[in-house]
């Protein structure tokens, strides 16, 4: 990657926010047969949108849900195909738990697909539970303290 990848806030409904629509419909939707609805982009409103821009394009994508006073939840975590595996996603992770640690959030909660297991793991996340299919995919609860 020639320039640096910028990690930050993105305003809903600003252009970058479209954009990172379009990458999460590429990445974790059409693969499974999946599409967005207008209710699921709705229900987003209220959501904490963080963006990774690379040469001015939306390269990775979080979502952060408030689901209690203690309890942030992370999803929707998505980044290029073609920059996976280059720490975009740990930056955008480490962003969001700073974010989510200064509004006064304890825990991070997540649902992580099978495979994505190990990227958590690494950022010392933990399972709790037991597997779970969600979106016709097996997916494992897990956390971490803030």
């Amino acid at each position: 990657m020639k320039e640096e990848v910028i990690v930050g806030l993105l305003e809903h409904n600003g252009p970058e926010q479209l954009e990172s629509i379009a990458l999460r419909d590429k990445v974790l939707r059409k693969p499974i047969g999946l599409k967005f609805s207008e209710v699921d982009l709705i229900s987003e409103k209220t959501e904490h949108h963080i963006g990774a821009m690379l040469e001015g394009d939306v390269v990775g994508i979080l979502l952060l849900r408030h689901l209690s006073d203690d309890e942030v939840k992370m999803r929707q975590v998505a980044v290029d195909f073609d920059l996976q595996g280059k720490g975009i996603g740990k930056k955008m992770v480490d962003f969001s738990e700073d974010l989510a640690r200064s509004l006064g959030y304890k825990l991070m909660s997540l649902h992580a697909r099978d495979i994505a297991i190990p990227f958590y793991e690494a950022l010392n996340y933990s399972k709790v539970g037991e597997a779970f299919t969600e979106v016709g995919i097996t997916h494992y609860r897990m956390e971490k303290a803030l």
